[in-house]
């Protein structure tokens, strides 16, 4: 299908002008475009409209990763860049396993954190490690003012977000983590690298003699999208990681959560791969945050 008309295309160098083009437009009518991957879908298929286009590629202060108090990854930051980055690895690897596994070469080379974030497709792995790992979104308004709200606040549900129409998202920020603080995702779809049909966060903090004080879960994938399994992750305070704390605390999830059947799969084949494939990823999120 081809686009409705667009009547105008803004390349800003600065958030302050991507603002300003944006307010120029009742609300709605004018969208700022990360990567494209989904934008650029829903564009061709008039499923958005929009009379105006912001190409965000051309301001530099949106890209980057970088650590000072904790860690703050630019909106505009590509996959490919948050897959490569070994510094990450520990208490963040959820984030390389996501990005590294995201659609194709194509999608990781240009899809951004931000973008997805943004989007919260239902079935997108980012919404997901982000809100498991306890991200916090950074926004700005046309005004200058910023605003800072915790993903759990900012992911209402699938392609529904807590920002404004005059606001947009310049960075997804994470706190300093304990010292033995480990994460994982994985996702399970049809085929290699697609939508996840279940996809799985898991980030554990442990203290000196391996046991678990803190524990967090978001799933991908079912109806709701990106939401926290607190059910699980409350089994896993206290454990060591055993086979049968794991079995627990995924058990707890397959059975708390809705599941949905669809073309992809029935909802006892999800719950099964909320056992199988949740105990699998946590037994790595202890293993990293052991080492």
């Amino acid at each position: 299908m081809f686009p409705a008309h667009i009547e105008e295309y803004v390349r800003p160098a600065t958030v302050a002008e991507a603002l300003a083009a944006n307010a120029r437009y009742e609300a709605g009518e004018a969208m700022f475009i990360a990567g494209g991957q989904s934008l650029m879908q829903a564009i061709k298929s008039r499923m958005a409209r929009p009379r105006c286009l912001i190409d965000l590629q051309a301001i530099p202060t949106l890209k980057g990763i970088a650590f000072d108090d904790g860690l703050r990854i630019g909106a505009m930051t590509r996959y490919v860049e948050i897959a490569g980055d070994e510094r990450l690895d520990g208490a963040f690897a959820a984030l390389r396993d996501a990005a590294g596994h995201v659609g194709d070469r194509q999608v990781r080379n240009r899809g951004t954190i931000g973008g997805s974030c943004c989007w919260n497709y239902v079935a997108s792995c980012t919404p997901a490690v982000v809100l498991g790992l306890g991200g916090v979104m950074e926004l700005t308004d046309a005004s200058g003012a910023r605003r800072a709200v915790p993903a759990g606040e900012f992911l209402i549900g699938p392609l529904e977000t807590a920002r404004r129409d005059d606001e947009m998202l310049e960075a997804v920020r994470f706190d300093r983590p304990a010292a033995r603080t480990g994460s994982a995702y994985r996702k399970w779809g049809l085929v290699k690298d697609a939508l996840p049909v279940v996809g799985i966060c898991v980030k554990v903090e442990l203290d000196a003699g391996g046991t678990c004080t803190a524990a967090s879960i978001a799933l991908s994938g079912l109806s709701a999208g990106a939401q926290l399994a607190d059910a699980g992750a409350a089994q896993l305070v206290g454990s060591r990681g055993e086979p049968d704390a794991l079995a627990r605390a995924f058990g707890a999830i397959a059975e708390s959560v809705d599941v949905q059947s669809d073309k992809w799969a029935t909802d006892e084949y999800r719950k099964q791969l909320i056992r199988t494939l949740g105990a699998e990823v946590a037994s790595t999120a202890f293993a990293r945050a052991a080492s």
